[in-house]
């Protein structure tokens, strides 16, 4: 008899092992096979929330199918006490384990909102804006000026939640002393800026920032960034480029940046100063004469008069001969790529064309003839005004 009992026992217990063994492979499967969502999911994890919350609004939003398996494979995994506060971007049919990953692994928030201060040539905002999961790309909430409005409320809810993004997008053609300025009422940074940086040296760029990061150190990434930038355009630069040096490079490079918004036609540009250059032609360009004037503080905000395009002033490029002698804002890359590598052409002018581009020729007459329509051009719009 016990041999029957012995033997029903063994028996038993050899099913309960399969079975238990059928049910750890099972959830093993269901932990690392793609998850039931067929579109991302944006999950919030606010400071001090568990595992078993976030399981629980995961398989809310359908991202898993199990949130008890969710937390024993993570648990498993050693992931159950790595959870990080942020807003994180699941992508659809992510599997258990590559879930547990992306809400472990910590970093900055990759969906959610992001609060962006943008600095600009002319004026400075701030924009509110939340990752449009459909589309994967930001979708503008709010959005105000800092000279003429207050934040709206949205603004201060926003800023104190732990999963807000920050972001500093500083402009193509800014000056250094725009830049600090503006850097300024970037509430989330902390600290001074010693002093402005030498004009041309910040690269324009979008920066993402943390709360209590330094003025100084985001300058100090600019600053850094440019230089890698400048490096490798002058290591790759065209033959026969009437520039000395990485310096005169990133002058040029302002001007270019400063004379056109059109970035079909900055290699023309660039053609056109260089030519000059080699022809021994005074640029003869605006946007030099604006900088003798307000040295990068501010913006002129009016025409030049005549008196000043005469009057001699470091970098009125009227009066000087070849480059003035720093750059007079601070180009991005594209201007600074086009100047090593301008377009091959006879251009010597140029001058606007009414449709926000510029039209060039190679000769006085063909000049005075463009120059002659963009005026008819202005008196039409003038009249309609």
């Amino acid at each position: 008899m016990w041999r029957n009992i012995a033997s029903s026992a063994l028996s038993f217990l050899v099913v309960v092992v399969f079975l238990l063994g059928g049910v750890i492979v099972w959830g093993q499967n269901t932990y690392n096979s793609a998850g039931p969502s067929d579109a991302p999911v944006c999950l919030r994890v606010d400071r001090g929330a568990s595992m078993r919350d976030a399981s629980a609004s995961l398989a809310e939003q359908g991202a898993i199918s199990s949130p008890v398996i969710f937390r024993i494979g993570a648990d498993y995994a050693g992931k159950s006490g790595d959870l990080k506060a942020g807003s994180w971007l699941i992508p659809e049919g992510a599997t258990m384990g590559e879930i547990t990953r992306i809400i472990t692994r910590g970093g900055a928030s990759t969906c959610g909102t992001e609060i962006v201060y943008r600095i600009g040539v002319n004026d400075q905002e701030v924009e509110l804006r939340e990752l449009d999961l459909e589309t994967n790309r930001y979708v503008e909430k709010a959005a105000y000026d800092l000279a003429e409005e207050e934040a709206p409320a949205v603004f201060e809810e926003v800023r104190g939640q732990a999963d807000t993004r920050f972001r500093v997008a500083v402009a193509e053609g800014t000056t250094s002393w725009q830049v600090v300025e503006g850097l300024k009422s970037v509430d989330v940074l902390e600290g001074e800026v010693a002093e402005v940086p030498a004009e041309g040296t910040l690269a324009p760029d979008s920066y993402e920032v943390a709360r209590g990061d330094t003025r100084a150190s985001l300058i100090e990434r600019m600053t850094e960034a440019q230089e890698v930038i400048v490096a490798a355009a002058w290591a790759s630069r065209a033959e026969g480029l009437p520039l000395e040096n990485e310096d005169e490079l990133l002058i040029l490079a302002s001007i270019i940046e400063k004379e056109t918004a059109v970035a079909e036609e900055r290699r023309q540009v660039a053609s056109v100063f260089e030519n000059r250059l080699r022809r021994g032609m005074r640029l003869q360009t605006d946007p030099t004469v604006i900088y003798g004037i307000t040295e990068g503080k501010g913006v002129l905000g009016r025409g030049l008069r005549a008196s000043e395009l005469r009057a001699a002033t470091p970098w009125n490029t009227y009066v000087i001969e070849g480059l003035p002698p720093t750059p007079i804002a601070n180009p991005g890359r594209a201007s600074i790529e086009a100047a090593v590598d301008p377009a091959v052409t006879d251009y010597v002018f140029f001058v606007a064309d009414g449709t926000g581009g510029h039209a060039f020729a190679e000769t006085l007459d063909e000049h005075n003839a463009n120059v002659a329509r963009w005026r008819a051009i202005e008196a039409e719009r003038n009249q309609t005004e």
